[in-house]
């Protein structure tokens, strides 16, 4: 068996590893260069992502991704202001429920892309913008990417995110909404800011803070395990430059809308219009913002795709952000539906199903736990 994956993000490379652990040839293909676009610096893993990787990845690598994690993460936290100090309002458990988020772990996202990429040379292609796919009459997928190249599959699947490619073309009726919601996300060395008492403050917990009409989400990340040393012990091979740049932050978090953000263009204005947003929040806060790394700092599109009725199984499918979307933890859910997916496919290659059964399988799954909504008015 041999599978396109197209997008080498979380899901798409978590996916790769796995197929290949399960020995199915698999090609990924990415529109952008190695570094990626801009997506934030962190993301909250909880067990689903924690689960996935430790099935699809290589021990070494999900031992690296392990090591480098930051500490539990098990309530969230209100801030507030009492007499000009910022304090701790409240907290909420982090269980899952009522629509709270699960325990987990806080990730340095592109150290973990890294991660992710050793040891994946000869199957990432990087520079390679998918266009179109035909399915042939033989029951396999053809593919076309803007410089005239084409590879052929036997299963097609669309990792590209949000503004998927491949889901356009596969299921033109997937809209993807967008209200005008962003999010600006950025990222600030923690000694920039240890003399505030803020990280003392909030420990490994996620934490938000709001003064009037302005919200702010954040959260310290020290590493288990410093990165160069995990490295060393566990993946030697992984040689981006990340390792060595990593250092402990506190990720920050700003909710805006489009019309207020305006053009925003370089990471460099996202930056400068933070602290316009930040304006009004208490001054450890403001310091939080105006101490950040400009160049990580992104304002990112939160759009919704919503419920869709059940399509007949193909050699073409979707994963993540590419069919659901997922604010603040979709990372996650890409995971998980490459550790199905490739589950799925790999028992699959050995004869254990068909393969059009199993690409359904997955998908019923994918969309009962992506779309419980739906699941329940069918009743399942």
């Amino acid at each position: 068996m041999r599978v396109i994956v197209i997008g080498a993000g979380l899901g798409g490379l978590t996916l790769a590893h796995g197929l290949r652990r399960a020995g199915v040839d698999v090609a990924v293909y990415e529109r952008d260069g190695a570094l990626g676009r801009p997506q934030g610096v962190s993301l909250h893993v909880d067990d689903r992502g924690s689960a996935a990787l430790r099935a699809c990845l290589p021990p070494a690598h999900a031992a690296m991704a392990e090591a480098t994690m930051g500490g539990p993460r098990e309530q969230t936290l209100t801030l507030t202001e009492v007499g000009g100090e910022l304090t701790v309002a409240g907290t909420q458990p982090s269980d899952g429920m009522a629509g709270r988020a699960r325990p987990g772990r806080q990730v340095h996202r592109p150290l973990l892309r890294a991660a992710l990429l050793t040891e994946l040379d000869d199957v990432v292609r990087f520079g390679a913008e998918f266009t179109r796919f035909e399915q042939r009459a033989d029951g396999t997928v053809r593919v076309w990417f803007a410089d005239g190249g084409t590879d052929t599959a036997d299963v097609l699947v669309g990792a590209d995110g949000i503004g998927s490619a491949v889901r356009r073309r596969y299921l033109p009726d997937v809209q993807v909404i967008d209200k005008g919601r962003r999010m600006v996300m950025g990222a600030t060395p923690l000694r920039a800011v240890a003399g505030t008492g803020l990280p003392g403050l909030i420990g490994d917990s996620p934490a938000g803070a709001r003064v009037g009409g302005t919200m702010m989400a954040l959260g310290v990340l020290r590493f288990t395990q410093r990165p160069v040393s995990a490295r060393e012990e566990w993946l030697p091979a992984l040689g981006s430059q990340v390792v060595a740049d990593a250092e402990d932050y506190v990720m920050w978090a700003l909710p805006s809308t489009q019309e207020r953000l305006g053009s925003t263009g370089s990471p460099a204005t996202v930056w400068h219009r933070a602290q316009e947003l930040a304006a009004d929040l208490h001054p450890s806060l403001r310091l939080v913002v105006a101490e950040a790394w400009p160049d990580v700092t992104a304002a990112l599109r939160i759009g919704m795709i919503p419920p869709m009725p059940a399509w007949p199984a193909s050699p073409v499918t979707v994963i993540g952000d590419a069919i659901h979307l997922a604010p603040g933890f979709g990372g996650n859910m890409a995971m998980r539906d490459a550790q199905w997916l490739c589950e799925a496919l790999a028992g699959a290659s050995r004869g254990r199903f068909d393969l059009l059964d199993a690409i359904g399988a997955y998908e019923d799954t994918m969309r009962r736990t992506s779309f419980p909504s739906v699941a329940a008015k069918a009743g399942r």
